[in-house]
């Protein structure tokens, strides 16, 4: 009988964790982002990504190899705030270097920028302009343990 109880509280658990509402992977689309939006986002995201992983002269940032608009345009700003970037993998055996991953989706015209490390992930939405991109939601950081 206890072992009923326990699997009906289990499954009453895990019910709650499935959803039938694909709204969001349907409104989702690969995004272009045009060389002044990339440059917006990426000098934004970086900047706050500054403040949260600590100072420039002692961290290494790790990214994946990648051609994207975004993607160049995330590097040179990392760069231009000081960040030794590696995009190759190789790294010295005294470096121990912050890995970075990011993502941007499209979702009704404006865009989310994501930035991921080991210890945080910071997010924010976009609105694309002809002249760059502008911030349309502040910017939300999560801390992992």
């Amino acid at each position: 009988m206890r072992k009923l109880q326990l699997t009906l509280i289990a499954a009453t658990l895990l019910s709650g964790c499935q959803t039938t509402d694909k709204a969001l992977t349907a409104a989702t689309a690969p995004v272009s982002l045009s060389g002044p939006s990339a440059s917006a986002i990426a000098g934004d995201m970086t900047s706050r990504l500054a403040e949260q992983i600590g100072p420039a002269g002692t961290t290494t940032i790790r990214m994946e190899n990648d051609s994207s608009e975004f993607a160049t345009a995330l590097e040179a700003a990392l760069k231009g705030w000081g960040y030794t970037v590696i995009i190759d993998g190789k790294t010295a055996k005294d470096v121990q270097p912050v890995d970075l991953a990011y993502a941007i989706d499209g979702i009704d015209g404006q865009v989310l920028a994501r930035l991921t490390t080991p210890s945080i992930v910071l997010g924010r939405v976009y609105t694309p302009t002809a002249a760059g991109a502008t911030p349309a939601s502040p910017l939300s950081i999560m801390q992992r343990n």
